[in-house]
């Protein structure tokens, strides 16, 4: 077993060589990104090519049938083309009641003395009804829907009217305190801090009080420490990995196509 410059070992009789002829592996290219145009289908079809004639399948049209009620209607036997057959049939019915003789009203029917407003003379009289529906629709004006015209102010109608006088807000514009100019005011300015023109003074700030570890401070434990992974103290072993060997001659794994 040999080995080469590079420490690997040569295992049989072949031993690398320089290639008599170039090689494709050798060479990088795009490989199957181009895609060529398919020429079947008709989506995406070559154009230097001829297509074959396309056919395309209907759908089945809706046949309407004639909705009958089928034999849900029974027909007695004894009807045919020409009537009903068969012997005369009768049927029962129940005994008349007999007819009750006329009974003329007695002397105990008639109330004579309910009839003295029809022979006699009776003053008029009057009954209360309720108002009738139609009256009700009518909506006419009441008196309160008058207002005689007002005596003050200045929109009287047949009186003289006193002057009157408005009272406006203060104008904005044109008075005492307007200000032409529109300059700012001493409140328009922020007070500078006089540690930018001035010496500065020294700043100190407050942090909060420190407790020495008690008991219940939690600290780390034996198992919480590795002394075999210094490196501080002492030097470090040599450490490899193990790689993975690689080839010029291997394609790469293509997982998706290009569209």
């Amino acid at each position: 077993m040999r080995e080469t410059s590079s420490g690997e070992a040569l295992v049989g009789t072949w031993r690398p060589h320089k290639p008599r002829g170039p090689i494709a592996a050798l060479y990088g290219s795009p490989g199957p990104k181009y895609a060529l145009p398919g020429l079947t289908g008709a989506s995406k079809h070559d154009p230097t090519k001829k297509t074959a004639p396309q056919f395309s399948f209907g759908s089945r049209h809706e046949t309407k049938t004639e909705i009958t009620p089928g034999p849900s209607y029974l027909i007695p036997s004894n009807i045919t083309r020409v009537g009903r057959d068969g012997p005369p049939a009768y049927s029962l019915y129940s005994r008349p009641k007999d007819l009750k003789l006329f009974q003329a009203p007695g002397p105990g029917k008639y109330s004579p003395e309910h009839a003295g407003k029809s022979v006699f003379h009776s003053a008029p009289a009057y009954s209360l009804s309720g108002r009738a529906k139609e009256i009700s629709n009518i909506q006419t004006p009441g008196p309160a829907s008058y207002s005689l015209p007002p005596m003050l102010g200045n929109n009287t109608v047949d009186k003289s009217a006193a002057p009157s006088f408005s009272l406006y807000g203060r104008n904005k514009h044109g008075n005492f305190h307007d200000d032409l100019r529109k300059t700012p005011g001493p409140a328009a300015y922020k007070v500078v801090d006089p540690s930018i023109y001035k010496e500065k003074r020294p700043q100190i700030s407050m942090i909060g009080r420190n407790f020495p570890p008690g008991v219940s401070t939690k600290t780390p434990g034996p198992g919480a420490h590795y002394p075999e992974m210094v490196t501080f103290t002492r030097s470090k072993a040599p450490s490899f990995s193990f790689g993975m060997r690689h080839s010029d001659y291997i394609a790469p794994l293509i997982v998706q196509m290009p569209e």
